[in-house]
């Protein structure tokens, strides 16, 4: 019964002979409109909540009684909310991976379908665990990718300030200098000296301005359909980051496909999802073509994959030689196993060439201002 105000609950009660010393209203939470910083379910959230699921009903403990404990171990009301609504699903009868299924912000197409075949397959404990693993794994890929770029971010802010402050507050009085003298700079000169009147003069329009579009920039790449295919598009494309991105991109196909494969889900939904999954557009596109111009035509696993040039030749040959063999889901876990290597490699290259490249970028334009600083400073000692 689902009683909206304190009354209600009394009648409701009363009507079942209970007398109730106290009624206390308390506070529902609506999962779709959650704070995006208080209220958002992270990766570590996911990876504690399947492992503990998986441990509690591995050690013979209910799903009923495992999704209580968890309401009262979690601290995030957005947590206690979900848990509720899928113990309330439960009671009404309904599958366990449906409330999931209702927040694809928080919980991907992978995840729901895999607990979704390990309860139809009676396997889910299994199948808990090894997303929890599978979830842990892309939580420390993801935690690799921001260490190796935190240090270029803040040195590049750092170098962006220091040339802004020097530019707005610095160059404007040695501009002044200069228009006393009567000296003439060199043309790059003057270009740095009425860039640096112009920021001085216009502080207070310009520094606001360059924030909101700052704000903006981050929105578009990072919110929008379109950034993100821009995002792509770059990545797959630069030289050193877009190894990064292959490499990451087969890490993902190959653990994602061998853990839908695993619980038993079809061949073409396991190929759609993946293909949803994988974050490359060129995979995503040869996984498409595999499963509605190879499979769905009568072509087995491996001969389909083999017409696909977007996946390396020893993908689609161990692949072809596991299908023969039977155990395809094993190769393709020894698959993601390698490719998180080739990752974790492709990051440390990535980095070594950053940090170089970014103080290569940074020696330029510190010397041009310089350079476009001692050049007159030069002729104005010359003339004197």
């Amino acid at each position: 019964m689902d009683a909206q105000t304190e009354p209600e609950v009394l009648q409701f009660l009363n009507s079942k002979g209970l007398r109730p010393v106290s009624v206390k209203v308390s506070k529902s939470i609506d999962l779709g409109s959650a704070n995006l910083f208080s209220q958002s379910i992270t990766i570590s959230d996911k990876v504690f909540l399947t492992r503990y699921l998986a441990l509690m009903l591995k050690s013979g403990t209910d799903l009923f009684k495992a999704i209580d404990v968890l309401i009262n171990d979690f601290d995030k009301p957005v947590l206690k909310a979900l848990l509720s609504e899928v113990r309330s699903n439960l009671e009404k009868g309904n599958q366990f991976y449906i409330v999931f299924a209702k927040y694809p912000k928080y919980f991907s197409p992978v995840f729901v379908n895999l607990i979704k075949a390990g309860e139809a397959s009676g396997s889910l404990p299994e199948v808990l665990n090894n997303l929890s693993m599978s979830l842990n794994k892309d939580k420390e890929l993801q935690n690799k990718i921001t260490a190796a770029l935190v240090y270029p971010i803040i040195l590049l802010a750092m170098t962006f300030l220091m040339i802004i402050g020097l530019v707005t507050f610095a160059i404007p009085k040695i501009a002044n200098v200069f228009s006393n003298s009567g000296v003439q700079p060199p043309a790059f000169s003057r270009i740095v000296f009425a860039t640096g009147l112009f920021l001085n003069a216009n502080a207070i329009i310009v520094f606001p301005l360059m924030a909101f579009l700052a704000v903006g920039v981050w929105y578009f790449l990072a919110k929008t359909y379109s950034g993100k295919k821009f995002i792509s598009f770059m990545s797959s494309r630069l030289p050193v980051i877009k190894d990064v991105t292959k490499q990451l991109a087969l890490q993902r196909f190959t653990s994602t496909f061998g853990s839908l494969m695993k619980a038993g889900l079809p061949i073409i939904n396991s190929l759609e999802i993946t293909a949803d999954a994988v974050g490359s557009e060129k995979l995503e596109k040869s996984l498409r073509n595999i499963s509605r111009e190879g499979i769905t035509k009568g072509l087995t696993i491996g001969e389909a994959f083999r017409r696909e040039p977007a996946f390396p030749l020893v993908v689609t040959n161990l692949i072809s030689v596991s299908e023969k063999a039977g155990h395809i889901e094993d190769v393709l876990k020894i698959l993601a196993s390698f490719y998180e290597e080739e990752v974790d490699n492709a990051i440390k290259i990535l980095v070594a060439f950053i940090e170089p490249a970014l103080l290569l970028v940074i020696g330029v334009l510190i010397g041009t201002i310089a350079i476009s600083v001692i050049v007159p400073v030069y002729q104005l000692v010359g003339g004197i």
